[in-house]
């Protein structure tokens, strides 16, 4: 039977461990484990997806998951992974943020049963410490020669430009006092994290060995970078939520389905509960017929269903099929606008409809054919739908044909789709509805 680390690697979701031992500890005990979330927005992001499977199969694995929301480093900021200062929040904020990702979690963990997970925040036991009280008792374990050391605040200080503040710096001590107090009170023996955490995570490491003479581990994630060097859940439009307020659903499905496919057999194994014989199925599609897309609508339902249940991810399918049917004006405008974010649009007049505009003209004013001789020859050969309906001739668009009461959908051939808008405003062109 295979290992619970030995599965851990095998899907991708080991970089570092800090102790060989640990798949031992894994095979032979009931580890206490964690990872933490600090609260610098109101929800979780794509980002977090990959901690919190790690988590979830830890649970399903028997060891005991802390979800630790950082209510005090929230207010800090961690300089791991980022090129500059971070805005640092208001208490009000972290607080309401908190508040927000705790539901959240119950998504990924169950908090009922004899593993059931715990869900902590760090303000609770840092608040009541004294300056001179941390200084004494923390601060004198660490050296600022170690510290000045860890990746993160040696790129920080390599950068002239922007440096780091001692509120920054500290950071990692409270993230290292974390791991101890989580040792002492809860038994806890492993910290999980991206790899932008190691720093941080070997600080607490040697802390509790410094302080307890205890063995505790660490395992960190490989940072999650698409095949074209992008960070994972960041698009044209921003971070990609997991609240559904903040990121549609509908959003959320079609940032899955348009996954490269020199990535999707990855997630799959890091972001879904599928079986491997169902991914090694889905793989041997994106070999043998990739035009299908069969593994990346998988992973899109697969990961709807996992961050906002199987009604959403069944309404996102459904939303996406009719959205290329003849049957589009049964879409949401919500829906719609996730689906199409991101094709080619332009902008033509509302006044342009009053007495209908010929469609070999809008093709040409939009930019969708060269010339008005390309455009009907585009006509006469049936490779042109106005809204997923084939039109054979140049037929007069008018406002009935309006989508939402100011949109058409164009497609050129079989892939190549646009949108037309019709404001009161001056033409223009941009992407996305």
């Amino acid at each position: 039977m295979e290992s619970t680390f030995a599965m851990l690697s095998r899907k991708g979701y080991v970089a570092q461990v800090s102790d060989p031992g640990l798949a031992d500890a894994l095979a032979t005990s009931r580890l206490v484990c964690y990872c933490g979330f600090d609260p610098t927005a109101k929800s979780l992001h794509l980002g977090h997806l990959v901690p919190l499977m790690i988590l979830a199969r830890l649970q399903r694995a028997g060891q005991a998951p802390i979800a630790l929301v950082g209510g005090a480093t929230g207010m800090i900021g961690d300089p791991s992974g980022k090129s500059k200062e971070r805005q640092l929040l208001s208490r009000e904020a972290v607080a309401a943020n908190v508040e927000s990702m705790r539901r959240q979690f119950q998504r990924f963990l169950s908090f009922e049963g004899s593993d059931a997970a715990l869900l902590l925040d760090n303000n609770d036991w840092i608040a009541g410490w004294s300056y001179t009280d941390w200084l004494r008792e923390i601060g004198k374990h660490f050296s600022v020669s170690s510290m000045l050391a860890k990746e993160s605040v040696r790129r920080r200080m390599d950068d002239r430009d922007q440096g780091i503040s001692y509120t920054e710096f500290s950071y990692m001590l409270i993230q290292a006092y974390d791991f101890l107090h989580l040792s002492d009170k809860h038994g806890c023996s492993l910290q999980v994290g991206g790899d932008d955490q190691w720093g941080n995570i070997t600080a607490g490491i040697e802390l509790v060995r410094r302080l307890r003479s205890k063995t505790v581990y660490g395992l960190t994630s490989p940072l999650m970078l698409d095949s074209a060097g992008q960070k994972f859940g960041k698009t044209e439009d921003g971070v990609v939520w997991l609240d559904p307020e903040m990121t549609s659903p509908y959003r959320f499905y079609q940032y899955f389905i348009n996954v490269d496919d020199r990535d999707v057999v990855r997630y799959l194994h890091l972001l879904t509960w599928l079986g491997d014989d169902e991914i090694t199925r889905l793989a041997e599609t994106v070999e043998g017929a990739p035009e299908a897309r069969a593994a990346q609508a998988a992973l899109a339902y697969e990961a709807t269903k996992l961050v906002h249940g199987g009604k959403a991810a069944d309404d996102a399918v459904q939303a996406t099929r009719v959205a290329f049917s003849e049957d589009i004006r049964t879409v949401s405008l919500d829906a719609f606008e996730a689906i199409f974010a991101g094709i080619p649009s332009a902008s033509l007049p509302m006044s342009s409809l009053d007495d209908g505009i010929p469609l070999a003209k809008v093709l040409v004013s939009a930019g969708i054919a060269p010339s008005n001789n390309e455009a009907r020859r585009l006509l006469a050969g049936k490779g042109i739908y106005l809204n997923n309906r084939q039109i054979a001739d140049n037929r007069v668009v008018k406002k009935t044909d309006l989508l939402f009461g100011r949109l058409i959908l164009v497609r050129k051939g079989k892939k190549d789709n646009y949108l037309v808008r019709f404001t009161e405003k001056r033409a223009g062109s941009r992407a996305g509805p």
